[in-house]
């Protein structure tokens, strides 16, 4: 499960319970079982009884599998607006932290993602036409349109409105990204713009490198030890590996299938991970 702490919820235990009520109102005849970590699989009775269990556990699934698959490493899942950081080794999951407070404060948890992560997240000020100039903290651009103008970003993975509503073409990505800096786009040609973007996309992975850096420092993991990468934001992961030495093993290359079914567990490995741990269990 993932969503329960979105506001239209009070706290994330009604979440729990309203997300595991809806399931069973859309699947009446169907067999449900709800991923609880440690727990196992539950029924929709006994899951919403164990909520801290259940809620946001979509993270362990991808870790277990990758546990389940690899001797050891460090499972990254990098999406449109999170990034899970997760030591395995020996095939079990090595986190310190379950929730998501517990993994924020351990760094294993990152609120960053590839689309729909504020600009001024990732940065406050950037260098631009010579000068050193802050970013305006307002949701005037995300880093779909920065990772667009890097050419990195799979053209089918920002499913959500722009800032402004309008298109995601470069223009309007170099556009957006201009009104952080208080400026119209006319005002600086488009590989400025771009060079902009390769500022902002180097400040997140500074970000994630360092908090990769937190998690191997209690030194788990063998120095050869890969970075197994997860999300439509796995591109990045194939750059912290490169930084810290590391090979990378992509997540869709755990998974038996074609092309196609290999790239999409490796987009969406928490939905994969779950239908084959419950494939397997027992």
């Amino acid at each position: 499960m993932t969503g329960e702490m979105t506001d239209v919820f009070e706290s994330r235990n009604e979440g729990v319970r309203r997300l595991i009520d809806t399931m069973q109102k859309m699947l009446p005849d169907g067999e449900i079982l709800v991923y609880a970590g440690k727990a196992g699989f539950l029924a929709p009775d006994k899951a919403v009884l164990q909520p801290d269990r259940v809620a946001s556990a979509n993270w362990l699934a991808g870790a277990t599998f990758a546990a389940e698959s690899r001797s050891q490493g460090l499972f990254m899942d990098i999406g449109s607006t999170t990034s899970d950081i997760v030591p395995f080794r020996d095939g079990t999951v090595a986190a310190l932290g379950y929730t998501d407070h517990e993994r924020l404060v351990r760094c294993e948890l990152v609120y960053t993602g590839v689309t729909r992560t504020p600009v001024f997240a990732v940065a406050d000020r950037v260098p631009f036409g010579g000068e050193d100039q802050p970013l305006i903290p307002e949701l005037f651009a995300t880093m779909a349109d920065v990772h667009r103008l890097c050419g990195r970003l799979p053209e089918d993975a920002d499913q959500l409105p722009a800032a402004d509503n309008k298109g995601k073409g470069e223009a309007d990505s170099a556009r957006r990204l201009a009104r952080m800096l208080g400026r119209d786009v006319e005002t600086a040609d488009m590989a400025e713009w771009k060079r902009l973007a390769l500022h902002l996309a180097e400040a997140q992975r500074l970000r994630l490198h360092a908090a990769c850096g937190r998690v191997l420092a209690p030194g788990l993991l063998d120095d050869d030890a890969p970075l197994v990468g997860a999300g439509i934001g796995r591109f990045l992961v194939r750059d912290l590996a490169r930084g810290l030495d590391r090979p990378y093993v992509d997540f869709g290359s755990l998974v038996r299938g074609g092309k196609d079914v290999r790239e999409w567990a490796a987009r969406c490995a928490p939905a994969a991970a779950v239908a084959l741990l419950a494939a397997g269990r027992g």
